[in-house]
């Protein structure tokens, strides 16, 4: 398994893998299926500033991917990001693969600080990212609705750098921001 950059002709696999969690869970509380434009656009969005990476088997098929996004729009939160992560299958390594390479760019970028926003019924997810060393920040009740259900939200943090921030580097400053890193 290798990891790498997103490429904006990875959107269709990436939307194979997304489309189940959209139709068939409430992992998110997106309730229609992205249009591959749609798609595309939501990398090539974040790339600049952001990684946007896949996790490959050796023949390059897909198996997962995760990217990091501006927390919020406010200039005082340039050192923070919300991160996701969707994997097509589970328990083989691919999203703490995913995670320890999106960790290592985004520290590299000295972002301070994590957040993962974790829908109530995602047990996996919950416990996935507490074993990653997330602290949960907050739970709201009862703020989705998905598929016939309210769903809660659980926030999470983890905090990368301590003390004054230096100078954020987007994502396509970075030396070899492209480079494949093997898990």
């Amino acid at each position: 398994m290798f990891i790498r950059t997103a490429q904006p002709v990875d959107a269709a696999d990436l939307l194979t893998i997304y489309a189940p969690f959209v139709t068939q869970t409430t992992v998110t509380l997106e309730t229609e299926v992205p249009t591959i434009a749609d798609f595309t656009q939501r990398i090539l969005v974040t790339l600049p500033d952001y990684p946007y990476l896949v996790a490959c088997a050796d023949n390059g098929d897909i198996l997962g991917y995760a990217y990091a996004h501006r927390y919020k729009e406010r200039l005082g939160y340039n050192w923070t990001v919300e991160t996701s992560i969707y994997v097509g299958q589970s328990g083989h390594g691919v999203g703490r693969a995913l995670y320890h390479a999106l960790t290592e760019i985004l520290t590299q970028q000295h972002v301070q600080t994590m957040m993962a926003c974790v829908t109530g019924n995602n047990q996996r997810s919950l416990a996935f990212h507490q074993r990653l060393g997330f602290a949960s920040v907050g739970h709201f009740e009862k703020i989705g609705y998905k598929l016939g259900e309210w769903v809660d939200i659980h926030w999470f943090e983890k905090r990368l750098n301590e003390g004054e921030p230096q100078a954020f580097i987007p994502f396509s400053q970075l030396p070899t921001p492209s480079q494949a890193h093997t898990a």
